[in-house]
């Protein structure tokens, strides 16, 4: 008998998060390299949201095991802070807060779907959707959205992929890996197609506030009121207030669904730690002052790279509208020769960039198809500049 479940074993490692490691560990090593691997704000948590940890770590109730389903006090300010941002209204009785983004991904999954429910996953997409889906016994469907169209998928794409077995469509906007944002009309177009359809929508919002050049962010679930109670809005407080490691995320949707999902998260991990709960409560419930500084800074590198990066011949590289990453098209490059190598894959580039350059990038095949590579700009002006110059010298040498 095998020692590694079929199930588990099949599973692919996070490509962002080994990027992310093999970078800090040949870094460690006393090599330079600068990394764009994790999308990963380079700022430190706001005071305002740490002191209340430190608070929080002093008082003995928190101390204690806590509802799985997350402090109440918490659950209350989320639903209040939806309601602010996305203009959608819920009640704290349909918010669970989970240990990460990630662990609400996992749970809306498993709550979901049946073995061979099929998912629409607009492509490319960030790397952890379709294992999740997979766990969960379900099936993933591409739909590819390619640079010529925005990297935005259209209903008729979407109509086209659809079968007996779809359930859920999976709606991204901002978008990592791309940074693509669906415009209002065509948010509220996708909705109602799914509506129709009687589907479920499940929406990942948490670069909802990370959107440039006076784009909007727009919610699904206010774009396209006929969904009712069949969609579930994922979030959290990582990208957003530079949380990252406090891992506080949550999954907000019709309470049988929230149900349910508790009574899994009951057995997997229980409460998320009450300290991390109180500095979301802070982050959630505060002021946005150090957010909008964080997206100036965004900004500013978002169109430093991007003009970079373009400049190289065999580069085409689309003007992210939203979240903290670019993603140039490669396939220019691929099969020149650079340094006496040809690499033919974006993943075969992204190797010797790496070893020629010191410089980690993600390549498109994390996402769904070669040809494209994934740069977070969520981190220093400085190592940006440098990394990127760097990328320039030994692309420019292709020939």
């Amino acid at each position: 008998m095998p020692r590694i479940s079929r199930r588990i074993g099949s599973i692919a490692e996070s490509a962002t998060l080994a990027v992310d490691a093999k970078a800090k560990a040949l870094k460690a090593a006393g090599r330079p390299v600068i990394g764009f691997g994790a999308g990963e704000p380079d700022f430190p948590t706001p005071d305002y949201i740490v002191e209340a940890a430190v608070k929080a770590a002093r008082e003995p109730r928190f101390h204690r095991y806590s509802p799985a389903a997350g402090l109440p006090e918490l659950k209350s300010a989320i639903a209040a802070k939806t309601m602010r941002d996305s203009g959608y209204a819920i009640d704290a009785s349909q918010v669970l807060v989970t240990n990460g983004g990630k662990q609400a991904v996992y749970n809306t999954f498993a709550t979901l779907l049946d073995p061979g429910d099929e998912v629409l996953l607009p492509t490319p997409y960030w790397t952890t959707y379709p294992e999740s889906i997979r766990l969960a016994g379900g099936v993933p469907v591409e739909v590819f959205a390619g640079p010529e169209q925005g990297y935005l998928v259209t209903v008729e794409q979407l109509e086209a992929a659809m079968t007996e077995r779809t359930k859920v469509l999976l709606f991204v906007s901002p978008s990592n890996p791309t940074g693509a944002v669906y415009a209002p009309g065509a948010v509220a177009e996708i909705g109602r197609w799914a509506a129709e359809k009687g589907l479920w929508v499940v929406t990942d919002e948490i670069y909802e506030h990370l959107t440039y050049d006076g784009v909007p962010f727009t919610s699904i679930a206010t774009a396209a009121p006929e969904l009712g109670d069949r969609v579930v809005v994922l979030n959290g407080v990582a990208k957003t207030y530079a949380m990252t490691g406090w891992r506080v995320g949550w999954m907000a949707g019709p309470a049988d669904v929230i149900k349910a999902a508790t009574n899994l998260q009951s057995h997997s991990t229980s409460n998320v730690a009450n300290v991390s709960q109180m500095a979301a409560l802070a982050a959630v419930s505060g002021p946005l002052d150090a957010v909008r500084e964080m997206h100036t800074a965004f900004d500013r590198r978002r169109r430093a790279m991007v003009s970079a990066l373009g400049s190289i011949e065999g580069i085409e590289c689309p003007v992210p509208q939203g979240a903290f990453y670019v993603y140039p098209d490669v396939r220019g490059i691929l099969g020149r020769e650079i340094d006496g190598v040809r690499p033919s894959t974006s993943a075969e580039l992204a190797a010797l960039i790496l070893e020629k350059a010191e410089v980690a990038v993600v390549p498109g095949e994390a996402f769904g198809p070669s040809g494209y590579l994934r740069l977070s700009y969520a981190l220093g002006d400085a190592d940006l500049a440098e990394g990127v110059g760097r990328i320039q010298d030994l692309l420019g040498r292709a020939k």
